[in-house]
């Protein structure tokens, strides 16, 4: 089956803004067995919407428009989509009547436009929005289907995989039997990786095996087609088996929706251990990233966020002449960042992160120099160095720095 992508945005269309919805539309429907062959960027201007939706409606059996679902007055997809395939809008109340709720409950005004966010296409379904107010629209006409999804990523994210995805699952499913597994990776090149695990699964026949590179990690997605479960099962855990245990320091997990720190909380609370850390060049990201958790309270308490030399020795005591000798990039400086601030929060894991975020040098570092300490109560502390490619930005050293951290812990934590 073949699928075409429209989104809609002027700021996409400017370069404005990075379209991220259509790419990771593309890697879900490819899971399926759907090519997105076609994909449009267009501004927001109803004429041309209508024009590209219509095109599109009659040439491909699976239309996706992108976009363009709020209240405001260039939000108009809606209704170009409803004008394109000759239908109207119905309002689904129950939703009406949840957005004023949610309006009343905030001490929020509602603005009269408020009310397009619960339209959606006549004779279509609504699609939820886990996570925002405008429904998305499910419409077949004559073995076409046409989605419409919100903008945002963070909305555009969850309604593809808990709405649009299950719908399309059991369509392919009755063409193409289609098996798929996720395994989750930190710490390799992904070209290095892949490399690696072409090596051990050669001799493995009828599994695919691609790569997406997200921000935080290495998705590797192994898929078997046209078999029967039991069958396609028995064939990812053998390519699994093989790649993880060639892969095993870099592999944290297995789902599409998996991530480290989600895994390193529910090491720490299946132990009933609590964690802390005290951070330099990630200035709380460590912490903020363990409390972006769901069920963090049960393992973490607070930290600390030494930035300076003076407040490391003055916050978590650590000794001048370590970091007159050794400087504050380094093993010991690190060490102890991790030790002095599980000691101070009497817990049982601390972490020390310091390093050079950049652009500049410190200490004749250059940029993308990063110790990390672990603390573990009744084990020697640990240090690693790691070599952080600093042209990526600063943003990007210290959030590779925290996953370093996530994954210094998950190993320690899974021996």
């Amino acid at each position: 089956m073949d699928a075409e992508i429209i989104s809609v945005g002027t700021e996409i269309v400017l370069g404005q803004i990075v379209n991220t919805n259509a790419p990771f539309l593309a890697r879900q429907l490819a899971t399926l067995g759907i090519t997105a062959d076609r994909q449009l960027a267009i501004p927001d201007r109803r004429d041309l919407m209508v024009k590209a939706i219509r095109v599109a409606w009659r040439r491909s059996p699976l239309v996706f428009v992108c976009g363009g679902l709020g209240p405001t007055a260039d939000d108009v997809t809606l209704a170009a989509v409803a004008e394109a395939v000759g239908t109207g809008l119905t309002i689904d109340q129950d939703h009406w009547r949840w957005i004023q709720g949610t309006f009343a409950q905030r001490h929020k005004p509602m603005m009269p436009e408020n009310i397009q966010q619960a339209k959606y296409l006549a004779g279509g379904q609504p699609l939820a929005n886990a996570v925002g107010l405008a429904l998305g629209s499910w419409y077949e006409q004559d073995d076409h289907r046409l989605i419409v999804l919100p903008g945002p990523p963070r909305e555009f994210t969850p309604m593809v995989t808990q709405e649009v995805m299950p719908r399309l699952t059991k369509l392919v499913g009755r063409q193409v039997q289609i098996t798929s597994r996720t395994l989750n990776f930190f710490g390799r090149p992904e070209s290095q990786l892949m490399d690696e695990i072409a090596a051990v699964t050669a001799n493995l026949d009828g599994v695919t095996i691609t790569s997406y590179v997200q921000p935080d990690a290495i998705q590797v997605r192994m898929t078997v087609r046209d078999q029967p479960r039991a069958i396609a099962d028995q064939l990812l855990d053998a390519a699994q088996a093989a790649i993880i245990k060639r892969e095993s320091p870099f592999f944290f997990g297995v789902g599409d929706d998996c991530r480290l720190a989600k895994v390193v909380v529910d090491q720490l609370r299946d132990r009933g251990w609590r964690v802390t850390a005290a951070e330099s060049l990630t200035g709380g990201m460590f912490q903020s990233t363990i409390c972006s958790v769901p069920g963090a309270s049960n393992v973490f308490d607070g930290g600390l966020v030494t930035y300076a030399a003076r407040a490391k020795e003055q916050l978590l005591g650590i000794d001048h002449q370590v970091i007159a000798e050794h400087g504050v990039v380094s093993a010991q400086t690190a060490a102890q960042m991790a030790e002095k601030s599980r000691d101070k929060l009497g817990v049982d894991v601390g972490l020390g992160f310091t390093g050079v975020a950049g652009p500049d040098s410190l200490e004749g570092q250059p940029a993308g120099t990063v110790w990390v300490g672990l603390a573990i109560a009744g084990r020697p502390t640990t240090t690693k160095l790691l070599h952080l490619g600093a042209y990526r930005g600063r943003q990007a050293v210290r959030r590779q720095s925290v996953q370093a951290g996530l994954q210094m812990l998950y190993q320690a934590l899974s021996k």
